[in-house]
């Protein structure tokens, strides 16, 4: 039997080079601290170590990311339609 939404798993290596480009990334966005309340300025004190522990985690399948912030958007009481 065939599932609605099976899809083939395929491993993508991750590269020291893929962490190193997502840091800069989020760097150059000024990333806001998750969940953990670690702000860039924490995670630069070590960055060689986070860097590397991040890419371990990631490349040997044992990272599991915390969930993200939950900001609310206030919902205006009237909405407009564009005609």
């Amino acid at each position: 039997m065939t599932l609605l939404f099976e899809t083939p798993s395929r491993s993508i290596p991750i590269t020291k080079q893929m962490v190193w480009d997502a840091y800069r990334k989020v760097k150059s966005n000024k990333g806001s601290a998750g969940v953990d309340e670690e702000t860039l300025i924490d995670f630069d004190a070590d960055l060689s170590k986070n860097l590397y522990k991040l890419w371990n985690r990631l490349s040997s399948g044992s990272y599991f990311p915390q969930p993200v912030k939950a900001v609310e958007i206030p919902l205006s009481t009237t909405t407009e339609c564009s005609k």
